[in-house]
């Protein structure tokens, strides 16, 4: 059985390895909540540059461990083979057009990743289009 300390060092070493290989530094959000039993990890991405965060990859584990060696996983393997899609959005009430790149298995998973935990009245979305493989 693991102690409390190593079970905080390895979701620590997790949560590095995965925001190391994402190149996405401090802004990660590891968001948790119980479902069904299981452990539901929603995994958020914060843009510097204007502030706003998106849904990277949602999954579900047994615990938080788990999850996080799921979401590691994931954005090791899987999370490179989905299509990448850019999308040029506003805010309402903004003038500044904002451009922003997302993996996803088609174009309304993009959509959904772009409008998580937001109210779909607040964003316009000028573009939405498949990026050639490269």
């Amino acid at each position: 059985m693991t102690n409390v300390t190593d079970f905080h060092v390895e979701v620590a070493r997790i949560q590095k390895a995965i925001e190391t290989h994402l190149g996405m530094g401090g802004n990660v959000i590891y968001d948790f909540a119980n479902e069904d039993n299981k452990v539901k990890l929603n995994l958020i991405t914060v843009n510097p540059r204007h502030n706003q965060s998106f849904l990277l990859h949602t999954l579900l584990g047994i615990d938080k461990l788990d999850a996080l060696q799921k979401m590691l996983e994931y954005v090791q393997g899987s999370y490179h083979k989905e299509s990448s899609y850019t999308l040029q959005w506003r805010v309402n009430g903004d003038e500044e057009l904002h451009t922003s790149y997302f993996r996803a298995r088609d174009m309304y998973e993009a959509l959904d990743k772009l409008y998580y935990n937001r109210d779909l009245n607040n964003i316009i979305v000028y573009s939405l289009v498949l990026n050639p493989i490269t």
